[in-house]
């Protein structure tokens, strides 16, 4: 039992007056970068990184540990209040928790999530103490064929199990796919789809879609819908208790856990973020709700549809840290940021980093222990206080909304471009929402498109141009075949609604 013996020096490190102060105040900063619409945690990293330059390496390191979680409390607070994630690892949350917002149970999600957040991260964290030596055999398993195939599956499950339409759900998987084409062919050096401008090399952020999709094109719906209405809408309840009773914990712990299952193994591979374990967690509550007949899921919004990405999505952060500590392998943009922050040390995160660097790294993660309690505490009893948002009249809100969308996509590279992105994304998003086309695969492949080419080239690469590559393994071969009887299952399952649904339209006539 070294690691708690160590953990415990670790936790002697931590609670001083001044690194517990850092800590309060790394995890204030975290959180409200993270509420801001278009940034979100890595930009609260790297934001705030300049402020730790006086500091001595472990206090910063702790103030580091607190903005990371932080700013993934944030980015949820904002997606569920305003529909604008922060960071793309919150838009699954948003989905349910926009509706439970709306259906006037903003203060109740903002606490699911929170507590979510809170149980991902703990149990996250206790693994990554306790079992890294395990941590660093699972991400030495996964090859580029590998990969290949884990995005091939985030696909598939999403376009054609989470959507209502396959049809639907495939076609905005070639959206998405289109707009992580533009740009530079890194492998090449060939333009694609820039029309000649140089703006385009570096090809379409992905704050700039998630934000032109979700937020812009939110803001150009609802006024669509006031117009067609005739006069602005209501303003929903905000008011209400953020604490579960004990009839929504029992039924939210399955999917904090579920959630958290998704997320344990995602943080240590480079697949890029939480975004595939949040989706498929969500993907899964929903199968699971349409058994159990939910009413809710879909419509005023399910606790289970907030409860187990927002798991995911810290689980993920959380073993993300074992993979970045243990590997010097940064998982997400996040931990791309955090190794920035180590290297300014002058250190070097990977296998000797414990023995080299044992009185930083184990104070950093008791910090990732202390830290969450006191994210729990600010975020929980105030939830009520950040549900107030939405009495703000619409008109203002979403005014405000599109304001700082744009400064917040404006801060990242100073470009007009950008803008003019963001605008032409955000019209895209309105057409979507017009003919109920799902967000949710535009945005996963935009995020994982670009990984899945970099890996097909370099498995390629490794067999000469052999295609056997790819099912080579019992990795790929599992998750080939899991995804082929989860497709299959999900086809038959639409074919059987169609059925039900038009047989209830002949009983009607």
């Amino acid at each position: 039992m070294d690691q708690l013996t160590l953990l415990m020096e670790g936790f002697a490190g931590v609670l001083t007056p001044m690194n517990l102060t850092l800590l309060v105040i790394g995890a204030v900063l975290g959180t409200a970068v993270g509420v801001l619409p278009g940034l979100g945690s890595a930009m609260a990293v790297a934001l705030l990184l300049p402020v730790t330059f006086s500091l001595h390496p472990t206090g910063a390191f702790i103030m580091f540990a607190s903005i990371y979680f932080g700013g993934l409390f944030g980015d949820s607070t904002s997606g569920i209040l305003l529909n604008t994630p922060g960071n793309s690892s919150a838009i699954a949350t948003t989905f349910e928790g926009h509706r439970m917002a709306k259906s006037g149970r903003a203060a109740k999600a903002l606490g699911i999530s929170a507590i979510g957040a809170f149980t991902g991260g703990l149990i996250a964290t206790t693994l990554v103490v306790f079992l890294s030596p395990q941590l660093v055999k699972l991400a030495t398993l996964f090859g580029p064929a590998e990969y290949f195939a884990l995005a091939i599956f985030a696909f598939a499950a999403i376009s054609a199990v989470v959507a209502e339409s396959v049809v639907r759900g495939l076609t905005a998987l070639g959206i998405g796919l289109a707009l992580a084409l533009v740009g530079i062919d890194s492998a090449s050096g060939a333009e694609r789809f820039t029309l000649g401008s140089a703006a385009l090399f570096d090809g379409i952020s992905i704050v700039v879609i998630t934000v032109g999709l979700l937020a812009l094109g939110e803001v150009l719906h609802v006024a669509s819908r006031i117009r067609r209405e005739g006069g602005p809408e209501v303003p929903v309840e905000a008011e209400g208790s953020p604490f579960p009773s004990r009839r929504e914990f029992r039924s939210a712990l399955p999917a904090f856990l579920r959630g958290t299952s998704f997320g344990l193994p995602f943080g240590a591979i480079p697949v890029g973020g939480s975004e595939v374990p949040t989706f498929l967690a969500y993907g899964t509550e929903k199968k699971l709700a349409q058994r159990r007949n939910d009413p809710d899921f879909g419509t005023r919004g399910s606790i289970q549809g907030v409860a187990a990405p927002e798991a995911a999505g810290n689980a993920t952060a959380g073993t993300a840290m074992g993979a970045l500590l243990a590997l010097g392998l940064p998982t997400s943009a996040t931990a791309a940021m955090m190794l920035a922050a180590f290297q300014q040390y002058g250190m070097q995160p990977g296998p000797l980093l414990f023995e080299r660097s044992g009185d930083l790294v184990w104070p950093l993660l008791a910090s990732l222990f202390v830290g969450l309690v006191i994210l729990l505490i600010i975020n929980l009893p105030f939830a009520a206080v950040w549900a107030k948002l939405l009495l703000i009249p619409r008109q203002y809100l979403y005014a405000g909304i599109t304001v700082v969308a744009m400064l917040g996509v404006y801060a990242i590279a100073s470009s007009m471009m950008d803008l003019w992105l963001l605008l032409a994304v955000g019209v895209a998003g309105f057409v979507m929402r017009r003919y109920s086309i799902p967000l949710a695969p535009v945005l996963i492949a935009a995020i994982l498109g670009p990984l899945a080419e970099t890996q097909l080239r370099r498995a390629l690469a490794v067999s000469e141009g052999d295609p056997s590559i790819l099912v080579g393994s019992n990795i790929t071969v599992v998750l080939y075949t899991v995804m082929g009887l989860a497709i299959a299952v999900s086809l038959v399952q639409h074919l059987r609604h169609r059925q039900r649904a038009r047989g209830a339209e002949k009983a009607a006539v």
